[in-house]
């Protein structure tokens, strides 16, 4: 049997062996050799054509910008110091060739992991000078999202980002724009989108276990932990201090794109959350988590209006606990929907037929609809419990939230949570950012928020507007 050589790519096969089969018999068929031939000579031609076949990858072809499923990915890690390690060991199935973070000492543990990457502390010099990574993990703190994603996706890199997927409205809207210009793989990291429970609601809500819904309301206990306690400060004045910057740490990188202030350790390394100029607040660190099933499950896209309230706040950190209401048009047979947001341990008042002892928990989801209510995955009052029966799982189940993406990164479908679903998930999130800015407190005690989601404005409220795009420091522009 002569030699000859195949090309394939992720999209055209699923295993290479299964290919080897088809092909081995397609040349027996094509040469006449459709006798009857015994199993030990089908066997033998395959083993003939195996040591004739030569894959060649994907990628070196340039088939769609795909690597092969035989190959492993080349890896970059940008913010490798907290919830990026726990990434990039996610990802170690593939290759890790650089790893870039502004502290080093932070970052040491990852560096220590993966001793062959090479190491850097800005991502714009590791782009310029490293050119064989394929795929970059980005999970920096939240003011740094739009430009280590977008600087990626300019040099043709996939991307996962780590939630919210930007600071800003508008953000969010060019980078999944570029992601999809550009055809790179893409997913954020809000991994419960790849959970039984989320399909599992889907799957309660559209069979019509609680029927219509009408009401959602879903809450967190961040930036509280417990009654007396924390995850990060929000609800306090900028500190007057300034202690010496840490020698591991450029300061300079990480500001980035933000204003310029002294170094202060309530700052860095992971308590930047509630700050306006570098976190995205409860609502951004929790928001695209939660958000996520329920806007599967309702079909939600952009909201008609928003409107918040809140406890105290000020022009430097978030409130320390805060409401956000949204409205939502009907979704073809769906009804409209108000769905609303409580953290700092605010939660919505305990639905009627909820037995007693059953705990609403510091974090969930409250779906209302006309005949009943979800807590969680779990439906209510006990009466319409028990004359429902679960509905039948109709959903694919995913590989898992990382593999997802890996696998699209190699030429297969789609990331469950990629950029054209968390692009718009995160613009709604930061529009409730938006309603709780302290200069539009006044204002918004007359109005809701109108948004118009195509011309990406505030249509009532004009000052608003000014928010849903920042303002970058020198040197930082896209």
């Amino acid at each position: 049997m002569e030699s000859f050589h195949i090309y394939l790519n992720s999209q055209e096969l699923k295993t290479v062996q299964t290919k080897i089969i088809i092909i081995n018999y397609t040349i027996m068929k094509d040469k006449n050799i459709t006798s009857i031939i015994s199993r030990r000579q089908f066997v033998k031609g395959v083993a003939a054509s195996i040591a004739a076949v030569q894959v060649i990858p994907g990628s070196i072809l340039g088939l769609n910008g795909a690597t092969s499923p035989n190959e492993k990915l080349n890896i970059a890690g940008i913010g490798i110091g907290g919830q990026g390690h726990g990434d990039i060991n996610n990802m170690n199935s593939e290759n890790i060739v650089a790893l870039c973070d502004v502290d080093w000492s932070y970052a040491a543990g990852t560096f220590k992991k993966y001793p062959n990457a090479k190491r850097y502390k800005d991502y714009r010099k590791m782009f310029d000078e490293q050119k064989d990574i394929e795929a970059v993990v980005v999970a920096t703190p939240d003011h740094h999202h739009f430009f280590a994603s977008m600087h990626a996706i300019k040099n043709g890199k996939h991307v996962y980002c780590e939630k919210p997927l930007t600071h800003s409205v508008w953000e969010a809207r060019e980078l999944a724009k570029a992601a999809r210009e550009k055809k790179v793989a893409t997913q954020m990291g809000n991994q419960g989108q790849a959970s039984e429970e989320t399909r599992r609601l889907c799957e309660f809500v559209w069979d019509g276990a609680i029927g219509n819904v009408y009401e959602a309301h879903i809450w967190t206990d961040r930036p509280s932990k417990g009654l007396f306690d924390e995850y990060w400060p929000q609800g306090v004045p900028r500190p007057k201090e300034t202690p010496p910057v840490p020698e591991t740490l450029d300061w300079d990188l990480w500001i980035g794109p933000a204003p310029m202030r002294p170094y202060n350790p309530i700052y860095a390394p992971f308590r930047w959350r509630g700050w306006w100029d570098f976190g995205t607040g409860a609502l951004g660190d929790i928001g695209c988590h939660s958000f996520d099933p329920v806007f599967r499950a309702l079909k939600l896209g952009h909201p008609l209006t928003v409107e918040a309230s809140s406890s105290r706040v000020n022009e430097e950190t978030y409130p320390l606990a805060s409401m956000v209401t949204y409205q939502f048009p009907a979704r073809g047979s769906m009804p409209p929907v108000k769905l609303v947001w409580y953290d700092g341990g605010l939660r919505p008042p305990r639905p009627e037929g909820l037995p007693d002892g059953a705990r609403m928990g510091e974090g969930g989801h409250l779906l209302i609809g006309d005949k009943g209510f979800m807590l969680g995955n779990r439906v209510y009052p006990e009466k319409r419990r028990k004359e429902y029966q679960d509905p039948p799982k109709t959903l694919p189940r995913s590989i898992g939230h990382y593999q997802e993406w890996i696998q699209a990164c190699k030429g297969g479908k789609p990331a469950g949570s990629n950029f054209d679903w968390a692009g718009p998930l995160a613009e709604v999130v930061l529009l409730g950012n938006i309603a709780l800015r302290v200069k539009l407190r006044e204002e918004l005690t007359y109005h809701k928020m109108e948004w118009d989601p195509e011309n990406l404005r505030i249509k009532n409220v004009p000052e608003a507007n000014k928010y849903i795009r920042r303002e970058y420091r020198e040197g930082w522009n896209i």
